[in-house]
């Protein structure tokens, strides 16, 4: 069988995800190529990759939200339809996408199977927590954005028997875990001097920054803040007390599998993080409005606090991959 499998390169999460599922299919003796696209990674897959596109990235602002502006100049609606064109789809019996747009469209204008192996998969069942407030031009988006013909999604809790919990990588489940006191935050939609106005405010510990905005590392205070580096946070994040980040998919999982305390603040306008915040508060881990001087009060208590959550996420990989090999009847596009 050959497979071509299409990662989102927006975020972090997909690569990780992609990290652990690229060699369990490979282990299964299929002809594998890979694919990814966006501009906004920080991990790098240690793999050969057959397309590399700019594809359709957001771009993280520093006021809690994506800059809809920047990323509105960095789509290329030509170069976006001349990549889809150009992708060679056919050549394939199945195309998994994690969120993907580039193959994504590409199938469903050629009738290819297509199928979804993601987070977004998840956060789009009906089954899966919501946030009060509905978000119908959101949910438009993220049904519109990479389509497919069958999911299979990742979410903190199994909702329905097509979904799965988190892959963690390898380094964080077989990393040996300790406490050094501090705290590893992951906020890339904030600006560097928004992070260290509200942190500074808690001098009581150690805030170990990854900034998606600084290209060199520094301090000031008790905040230190270094660019984002795939084995410098594994070291931060296997180490720390506790995780602040935004209400993204993999940094939670990976604190709540490890048992860190986690807070986390969801992006504003993004649909996806406002569905995971609604899921992690059900799970009772605290979520804040947004990072600032009248979000302190809640965030130093969250400090005080001992209450944390841990969460025993089972190595699925291999079910779910043998899952998709076996299944011999590939969907139609509705």
């Amino acid at each position: 069988m050959r497979i071509l499998y299409a990662i989102q390169g927006t975020g972090n999460g997909h690569l990780s995800r992609a990290r652990a599922i690229v060699p369990e299919l490979l282990r299964q003796g299929v002809s594998l190529d890979l694919l990814v696209s966006g501009t906004q990674a920080d991990i790098p897959l240690p793999y050969p990759v057959k397309f590399r596109f700019r594809g359709l990235s957001f771009i993280f602002g520093k006021q809690g939200g994506v800059d809809f502006w920047r990323t509105y100049l960095k789509a290329n609606s030509m170069r976006l339809q001349r990549e889809i064109r150009q992708l060679p789809v056919a050549d394939y019996d199945l195309v998994l996408n994690d969120f993907e747009p580039v193959s994504a469209w590409a199938c469903k204008l050629r009738g290819v199977p297509c199928w979804g192996v993601s987070h977004q998969a998840a956060v789009l069942s009906a089954a899966a927590p919501k946030p009060e407030k509905p978000d119908r031009i959101g949910r438009f988006v993220l049904s519109r954005y990479a389509p497919v013909s069958r999911q299979f999604g990742f979410h903190f809790k199994a909702y329905e028997p097509d979904m799965y919990t988190p892959v963690i990588r390898n380094g964080i489940r077989h990393a040996t875990l300790s406490d050094s006191g501090h705290y590893t935050v992951y906020l890339p939609a904030y600006s560097d001097s928004r992070i260290l106005r509200v942190l500074s405010e808690i001098p009581s510990v150690s805030w170990q920054v990854f900034s998606k905005h600084s290209h060199h590392a520094y301090r000031f205070g008790n905040v230190s803040i270094q660019p984002v580096s795939n084995q410098a946070f594994l070291e931060s994040i296997t180490s720390c007390r506790g995780v602040l980040s935004a209400a993204g998919f993999e940094t939670p999982s990976e604190a709540l599998f490890m048992g860190k305390k986690l807070c986390v603040i969801p992006m504003r306008a993004q649909l996806e993080q406002q569905c995971n915040a609604a899921a992690l508060k059900a799970m009772g881990v605290p979520v804040l409005a947004g990072l600032s001087a009248r979000e302190l009060p809640r965030l130093q208590a969250w400090v005080m606090s001992d209450k944390r959550l841990r969460m025993d996420y089972p190595d699925q990989t291999r079910e779910l991959v043998h899952r998709i090999l076996a299944t011999r009847t590939a969907p139609v596009w509705a």
